[in-house]
């Protein structure tokens, strides 16, 4: 009989087949891991550490709710105003407001230990979009965010509001790991950044999407990309092959 670490096994070597088929440009790295909702299994392909970009704003609005959580409030009007922005709109000025009000990488990386986020560092100073992460981090996180509570130390509202903003993406950001959803079956955050030391871009996609009736979370990070367009291809190509490897009953 098969076990789950030979499942687990089988599912790693099939993301890593799917990948071929994901040819990143010269210099050019990826990596992507995707847990499927309903089995409980889950791939990994690549286990390099990225810079998030703006994909840390979803981990900084986590921080902010769990510390909320344990005060015993609410946010605050300007927080959710910040927040929505953040998330919805990919704001940097709200970011940087609500990096500040969680205890900037310290507060961060305390929650990221509640978290289970294992290989994640914020970002020096004000640098939240530098915070240093992977995509099994990353799916750690996705987890206390789309898992149910036996998953997750974030309440049900809390999972529920950061949900919600994430579905509601605007629209010129809808694209990542989204490509690899029925229609617009997703919620997601996205982050791009172009390195001002080598003028290359780090283009990164989280979130959760429905293909075939099933629910699967996909995390794909790339860097090293020249365009910020090649880097879009890039995790949209990494997302559909992570997703290929469970949807269809494979």
């Amino acid at each position: 009989m098969e076990t789950v670490t030979d499942q687990a096994a089988d599912r790693t070597a099939l993301l890593a087949g799917a990948m071929k088929s994901v040819a990143p440009e010269d210099g050019a790295t990826v990596s992507v891991a995707v847990l499927d909702l309903g089995s409980g299994q889950s791939a990994v392909y690549g286990d390099g550490t990225f810079d998030t970009a703006s994909i840390v704003k979803v981990d900084i609005l986590a921080a902010l709710l769990l510390q909320a959580q344990d005060a015993g409030r609410r946010l605050t009007a300007q927080e959710r105003t910040y927040a929505t922005a953040m998330i919805e709109d990919s704001d940097n000025d709200s970011a940087s407001a609500l990096w500040r009000i969680v205890g900037g990488a310290d507060g961060l990386d305390a929650a990221n230990r509640r978290f289970g986020l294992a290989d994640t560092s914020g970002g020096d100073g004000a640098l939240w979009g530098l915070t240093r992460t992977t995509a099994a981090d990353q799916l750690a996180l996705l987890k206390q965010v789309f898992g149910d509570d036996s998953d997750s130390e974030l309440s049900t509202a809390s999972r529920t509001y950061l949900q919600g903003l994430m579905g509601r993406i605007a629209e010129d950001q809808r694209w990542g790991v989204s490509a690899a959803a029925d229609g617009s079956a997703w919620a997601l955050k996205n982050g791009w950044l172009p390195r001002s030391t080598t003028g290359l871009w780090v283009v990164n996609s989280i979130g959760r999407v429905t293909a075939d009736g099933d629910d699967y979370l996909v995390a794909a990070l790339s860097q090293g990309n020249a365009t910020k367009e090649k880097g879009i291809s890039l995790v949209e190509g990494a997302a559909r092959a992570a997703v290929s490897v469970f949807a269809g009953g494979t």
